[in-house]
This record gives C-alpha cells, structure tokens and sequence, in this order.
C-alpha cells in the first residue's frame, strides 16, 4: 500500500495545493494516456476534496503525435480547427483552472522533421494565443506535475529494467515533490512556499537594475531588469483570488529582464528537451537583448527550429534563481525534463515574459507592457545554465553592486 498512498497523496497535493480548485469551479486535466491511475485520484480528489463543478479531461498520446508529424498532410495539421479554438474560448469564459500532468519521451522526436513539429505547434499557439495569455497572466489557476513512463524512466535509469527504472523514477519524483509515506505534503508545502516567498522578497526590496552572471563553463552574461520588476516562485494568487503552485516541484524565484538590456554569453549546463528533440553542448551570445551567436553540439536543427520560430524567441521574458545545493540539485540526476532539471539550476527562459513578474502587470495592456520591457513570444522555453561555482552579483540603480551568488548558492 506504499506506493498507493504516495500516489494519491500526491494527486491531492497537484489538486488542492497545485491548482488551488474552488468549490463549483471547473477543472480541465490535460493528460497522457498512460497516466489514467494518476488521473482517476486526481479526479477524485477534485471532486471530493475541493468539491469541483466538472472535471474535464484532455487526453493526449505522444507516440501517436509523431506517427501524425511523420504521416499527415502538412496544410491539414497547421489548420487548427475551429471547434478546437472554442474549447480553450469555453475555458477561459468558465474561468477553468488547468492541470497539466506531464510525462516526456526525451529524444522520441529526434528523427522527425523538425520543421513539421515547429509549423504544427506554431499554427496551435497562434490560434489559442489568447488562453495562454489568460493562463500566464494568473486570470486563472495553473498547475503542471509530471509522472513517468517507460520511455523517460529507461533515459534516465539506460542501466535498470523498465520496471526498475519507472520505480525510481517514481521515487525520484515522490521526493522532489515532498511527498512520503508519513508526511502531510500540503503542511510541507505551505513551509516550502514561505521559504521560496522570503527570497522573492529580500529581492524585491534591493530593485536590482541588472544582475551579472560568471562561471568556468563560460558563462559572463549580464541581464538588465524592467523597473518595478517582482520576484516570484512558489504560491502565486490568481485574479480570482484563489492560491495557487504554478509547478510542483519549484525551487525558483524568478523575475523579468529587459528584453533590449542583455547582453554576453551564456553556455548550457544541462540538456534541452524541446519538442522532444534533444539539444545539448550549446551556448547564445546576446547583444543589446538578442540572441546574434549560438551553437549546439547535439540537436542544432531543433535550435535553429527554436531560434527563427518568432521575432520573440531570440529574446529572454525569464531569469530564475536555484542554489546548486538543494533538494533537486543534490539527487545528481538528468531528469531530461525542464520542470525537474530546471528545478536544480539557475536558467534562463527564451521566449514570453510574465506580465505577473513587473508591478502592476496582470492589468496592463500589451502595450504597456513592451514599454516596460516586457518580451512577447508564443515560445517560453527554459534552459538551464546554473553550476556549482556560479558567481551572481546585483548592481543597484548607483553602480553599487551586491554579491547575490558566491560558489554556486544564495549568499544575499
């Protein structure tokens, strides 16, 4: 009964911590085939615990999507339906928070045409562009969680059986979402969440104009900060005041940069699964804001595919902050999935910004928010660049400058 009671512990924590369901209010699941246990408690916990109006479940399948990328005519996959688009216009018009179980198959994509992937998504994020704003802008609650498969549990753990390999993955995740079999995971939260809340503000308060990053792996990067900007990571609160975790698990605090105000490089310290191509051994070089240099030993395609995908994506909307030592960093696994792996190291996200991370920006329009320096993109992708020496320092709106990283962890 171990593994049963951590599993439904944990549905309950992605529920009730993760989405932060109301009573009468509707939930829509969106879920890989191979995670109907998971899904079922999450169901029940929803009902049950936070007494949800309807819960409505997406389903999705990553192995029948490439035999579609590899199979289907191009013109008719890169039509996004109409009843499609009036699904997501239903969600956002019932105020519906989302749960978005994630199980990746790192490297499943690798030999399909990355050009078909990128037309395809691009076309989706076009037409539902106005429910990603709805969701990035906390109009609702959000919460994504992952579970394993076979695929990503034999990635990690080539050495072990299948069964072998999901199980530690299971034990892999169990811990880094402080859930056990003895222990009240939303109590653990709520620590965690206070903790995560007191970085953000000793942060908030110092209103760094930009933040100077140094290491061995090459990184020397300076990124410039929008004025007002809001550190944030764990619980947010959404318009319709419910309190939500944007990502469980979280180890974050992160912030806006100035889309015109980076400039350097800065070199990957770990993988890249994107659109389940892998990219590894790669760098950019930014010049008043945009990406003008990068490489990739592994999976250049994909990054080409990711660099020219919009006018935004050669720009960074996210700068996050993670102690090397900590929980997820100190397990010493690739996860091979950037909810977990960039959970153990300081990144960098190309792509959209989050109107939430500057003051006042949940109410702002569009164009008040490019005139504070916020990014625009239908890409948000997070790659990780943080190492055991990492060297951070703030500089203040005088010159002055403050050790904010020393050695890899917070010293502020």
């Amino acid at each position: 009964m171990t593994f049963i009671t951590k599993l439904k512990k944990y549905a309950q924590l992605a529920v009730v911590n993760g989405t932060g369901l109301k009573e009468g209010q509707t939930l829509v699941i969106n879920a890989p085939v191979s995670a109907q246990e998971f899904v079922r408690l999450c169901v029940q916990s929803a009902y049950e615990d936070a007494k949800a109006g309807y819960v409505y479940v997406r389903w999705n399948d990553e192995i029948t999507s490439k035999m579609t990328f590899q199979n289907a005519n191009l013109e008719r996959i890169t039509n996004v339906d109409q009843w499609v688009i009036d699904q997501y216009q239903t969600f956002v018009n019932e105020g519906a928070a989302a749960l978005s179980i994630y199980a990746p198959a790192p490297g499943l994509m690798d030999d399909v045409d990355a050009s078909v992937i990128a037309k395809v998504t691009q076309a989706t994020q076009k037409a539902i562009a106005f429910y990603r704003q709805h969701m990035m802008s906390n109009q609702s609650q959000w919460s994504l969680v992952s579970i394993p498969n076979a695929f990503w549990a034999k990635k990690i753990f080539p050495h072990l059986s299948e069964d072998a390999a999901i199980e530690g993955l299971w034990e892999a995740i169990f811990q880094a979402v402080r859930v056990s079999e003895d222990n009240d995971p939303i109590a653990d939260w709520a620590a965690h969440n206070t903790m995560l809340h007191a970085n953000n503000e000793r942060l908030n308060q110092h209103q760094f104009t930009s933040l100077k990053f140094k290491n061995s792996h090459g990184t020397d990067l300076e990124v410039g900060l929008v004025k007002n900007h809001r550190w944030a990571g764990g619980a947010e609160v959404a318009a319709n005041g419910q309190t939500f975790n944007p990502n469980i698990p979280t180890e974050e605090t992160f912030t806006m940069p100035h889309r015109e105000r980076v400039n350097g490089k800065v070199v990957a310290s770990k993988p890249l699964n994107y659109q389940g191509r892998l990219i590894d051994d790669f760098y950019f070089v930014f010049k008043d804001g945009r990406v003008v240099e990068y490489d990739a030993l592994v999976g250049k395609e994909a990054l080409d595919v990711l660099m020219n995908s919009d006018e935004g994506a050669r720009s960074i909307g996210e700068v996050a902050l993670i102690s090397h030592d900590s929980p997820i960093s100190n397990m010493n696994i690739l996860f091979f999935n950037t909810l977990y792996d960039e959970n153990a190291s300081c990144h960098i996200a190309l792509g959209r910004a989050y109107p939430m991370n500057v003051l006042g920006g949940t109410t702002m329009s569009e164009d008040e928010l490019k005139a504070v320096g916020m990014n625009f993109s239908n890409e948000h992708v997070d790659f990780m660049f943080g190492t055991e020496d990492m060297y951070i320092v703030g500089v203040k709106e005088d010159g002055s400058e403050i050790e904010v990283f020393k050695d890899g962890n917070f010293v502020l």
